[in-house]
């Protein structure tokens, strides 16, 4: 689950080469974006983040319209709200990012960010690619880590144990495994590592 030192230093390096001013309306340190498939042990990788780096880090929880899970907490793994709700406070320009993923909406709010920052700790956001399109184009200026499984086979396990996902889904997997670094991809300056320590 250790990224390569080396890997480590060039972020730093890039990280230099921008401004540290924060944002409009934002304070605090830069967040973190974690984004990659469904499956791929965001969710696993974040737990572990909180558990041991709890007082450097602090966990952005986003907005979603689909149901809850199993073993889901409202206001711990995400506010689940209606398409109304959600909706309107998109339109009212409360939300840094939204996306539209499998018939629901997922998206990170100002006020869930602000949270985090206030209590100097360095936001975590976990975001899909759409959503990762979305903050490419605001003044937020995240560190972007990409998250991969570790090969086709071991993420269609994974998706197939949670039972969440459709056939259709399952037989797209090969288009969200592309790490963003490949040719003409428009993300750019992402930490990339596979995950394979994650159930």
């Amino acid at each position: 689950m250790r990224m390569p030192l080396r890997t480590l230093k060039d972020a730093e390096g890039q990280r230099g080469k921008q401004s540290d001013t924060p944002p409009q309306g934002m304070s605090g340190p830069r967040p973190v974006v974690l984004s990659g498939p469904s499956g791929a042990g965001k969710s696993t990788l974040l737990k572990r983040l909180l558990q041991e780096h709890g007082s450097i880090f602090g966990f952005s929880v986003s907005h979603t319209t689909r149901d809850p899970r199993p073993g889901e907490e409202n206001g711990k793994d995400y506010y689940f709200v209606t398409r109304e709700v959600m909706q309107r406070d998109i339109a009212a320009g409360d939300f840094i990012e939204h996306a539209e993923f499998s018939g629901n909406l997922y998206g990170t709010s100002k006020a869930a960010v602000r949270v985090v920052q206030a209590m100097n700790r360095i936001c975590v956001l976990d975001v899909d690619l759409q959503g990762v399109r979305n903050l490419k184009k605001t003044d937020l200026r995240p560190i972007y880590i990409f998250v991969q499984p570790p090969t086709l086979e071991v993420l269609e396990q994974r998706l197939r144990q949670r039972n969440t996902e459709t056939e259709e889904s399952l037989s797209s997997l090969d288009s969200t495994l592309h790490p963003p670094w490949w040719p003409g991809c428009p993300l750019q300056g992402w930490l990339c590592q596979p995950l394979s320590g994650c159930p």
